[in-house]
């Protein structure tokens, strides 16, 4: 069952307001009480944001838990055996306040004690954690959260009294310790720490990818590792193959249907490998690319619909598409191209293999460096695309409201997957599997699942560059320098200069001065580092492309080697490692 939740007033009209010319407090319990359902993750840069958003994130949660208990209740089942009934997964910390709500219901509504609560709390919750990213776990002002949730604080002070209570019996005397592990961040203003709630409410712990798990082992979670090392679990992401190969590329679909039968997509992992013996069958390959180039023509028939680019379905597709952010590098896909667009301006007749670069996503309502990320893309776009030297050898595209329905025009149609965050930042990653499982052959840093992918489809069907995690954790600890990059790569620094002299934005010096002044001043993301190895990398990507047979090859061992990455296999591990339940 799915359950979408709407908000409503309690009564639509104060008609004593009304009648007293207070004509706006009339409404205004109507209008605030709905506004809780009609915007899901408001920008929260303000104050009035972050109450709205917290108010949301305790009325979801709350609907669904009494929902639950309602449902198990009618069935004549006992409260304490809720868990029997109910796993409930939290996905990153935002759902996290469930833990202090289920205990409010079972404490007061339901009468129990505070400890059999507590049992049954901590055997319904599970925490998946999405990010290593600090800004994603959330931290709520104290004062905000006591004067809208008073009762939830009261819990949770007593759930972090009784918790610190035991970590004392562990690490006796750690002080540092048990202050990083509060529920309470009392390093200056005050804020409740909603991962470490979650960490202390779960009966269990993941991680999305191998190196992501080990990584949260060793940094944001350590401290709770070592208290729980039995709660840790990986569970690498999947999708599923049902609607990102069956439903988004029919004809792909029919092609290994017509060799595997009909089993393979329920049974990937077993299936798909099927594939591998007709990876270097000739007539297979020409059927095989012929299946890539119609889904390419079809989606340059919708980028000419909605943004009236002429784009040429012979080119490479060279696709990034996915939430905008400075951890996800479209900046350094941008200097790439960048860097091809000045070899023509250099030497019109040079030899550049034709690319589209097709970009897609959103950018969070407040997050000023993304909004101009996508500006400095479409930028980059009016004039690489109007240039007559450039005589339709590179064509980029913004493709507008990227969401899953869109997803399903671009993943079949792509030739190359951009997986370039910088190592260490990516949790998984979903949109390299839908990539891959569509044909697309991936250039990437050994970051999130790319780690996993590269060892399943082979190192050779993987186009490798950059620094790993541990390198770019070293780099940064021994006081990197992006201007030394910058001034010692002629190439970069033209790049960045034209960027920064208003090459891209008709004369304008100061559009993109914040995005230059943070590359050359701080590139937390190690963009310049990493800039010499993606050139050498995608030059490679070129070469590649140009050899047809081998490209058709290498993608369909690519396919073939992706079975891992089902989400069949994904919720069996959940089943097996978390939740504890039986195939029926």
């Amino acid at each position: 069952m799915l359950r979408l939740w709407k908000s409503e007033a309690v009564a639509s009209f104060d008609f004593q307001a009304f009648n007293a010319g207070e004509y706006n407090r009339a409404v205004d319990d109507k209008v605030l009480s709905e506004t809780l359902s009609k915007v899901l993750y408001p920008n929260d840069e303000t104050e009035v944001g972050k109450r709205l958003r917290l108010c949301q994130q305790y009325f979801f949660v709350s609907c669904s838990l009494q929902d639950m208990i309602f449902f198990h209740l009618s069935y004549g089942r006992a409260i304490k055996d809720l868990s029997e009934t109910f796993a409930i997964q939290i996905n990153d910390t935002h759902p996290s306040i469930g833990i202090a709500e289920l205990m409010r219901l079972l404490v007061d509504e339901h009468k129990l004690e505070w400890d059999e609560a507590w049992g049954i709390t901590n055997k319904c919750f599970a925490y998946t954690n999405h990010t290593l990213l600090s800004e994603a776990l959330e931290k709520w002002p104290l004062t905000l959260f006591s004067s809208v949730l008073p009762r939830i604080i009261e819990i949770i002070y007593e759930i972090n009294r009784r918790f610190l209570d035991k970590a004392w019996s562990h690490f006796p005397g750690d002080d540092a310790r048990i202050a990083r592990l509060s529920l309470i961040d009392e390093t200056g203003d005050k804020y409740v720490r909603m991962a470490n709630l979650a960490c202390v409410g779960s009966h269990a712990v993941n991680g999305v990818a191998a190196l992501h798990t080990e990584l949260l082992k060793k940094t944001v979670l350590h401290d709770f590792h070592e208290l729980f090392p039995d709660k840790f679990h990986n569970v690498t992401n999947g999708v599923t193959p049902r609607r990102w190969v069956a439903l988004s590329n029919p004809g792909l679909t029919e092609l290994i249907s017509s060799k595997l039968g009909d089993d393979w997509l329920s049974n990937l992992e077993t299936e798909l490998s099927g594939l591998q013996p007709l990876a270097t069958n000739s007539a297979f390959q020409r059927k095989w690319l012929k299946v890539k180039q119609a889904n390419k023509e079809a989606l340059a028939g919708v980028i000419r619909e909605r943004t009236g680019i002429e784009v040429d379905p012979a080119s490479l597709f060279d696709v990034q598409v996915k939430r905008i952010h400075e951890y996800k590098r479209q900046h350094l896909n941008v200097l790439h191209i960048i860097t091809l667009y000045n070899r023509i301006k250099h030497d019109p007749r040079a030899d550049i293999t034709p690319r589209t670069f097709i970009f897609g996503g959103k950018a969070a309502p407040g997050y000023y460096m993304a909004k101009l990320i996508i500006k400095l893309i479409n930028s980059v776009a009016e004039v690489v695309n109007n240039d007559t030297d450039v005589a339709g050898r590179l064509k980029v595209v913004f493709f507008p409201d990227f969401n899953v329905t869109n997803g399903q025009l671009i993943y079949p149609a792509a030739d190359l997957s951009e997986q370039i965050s910088v190592a260490g930042k990516e949790a998984s990653g979903t949109g390299n599997m839908k990539l891959s499982f569509n044909g697309a052959l991936t250039i990437g840093t050994l970051d999130g699942a790319n780690i996993e992918i590269r060892e399943e489809v082979g190192e050779e069907n993987f186009f490798l560059f950059g620094l790993n995690a541990a390198e770019a954790a070293d780099i940064k600890s021994r006081s990197y320098n992006p201007r030394s990059w910058y001034e010692g790569n002629s190439q970069l620094q033209e790049a960045i200069d034209q960027i920064a002299s208003g090459t891209f934005s008709n004369g304008d010096w100061d559009l993109f001065r914040p995005l230059v002044d943070n590359l050359l001043n701080r590139d937390e993301y190690l963009l310049l580092a990493d800039y010499q190895s993606y050139i050498e990398c995608q030059d490679r990507v070129s070469a590649a492309y140009g050899n047809r047979k081998n490209w058709a090859e290498m993608s369909i061992l690519n396919v073939a080697r992706m079975g891992k990455f089902s989400s069949d296999r994904s919720i069996r591990e959940y089943c097996e490692k978390i939740w504890k339940a039986q195939p029926v």
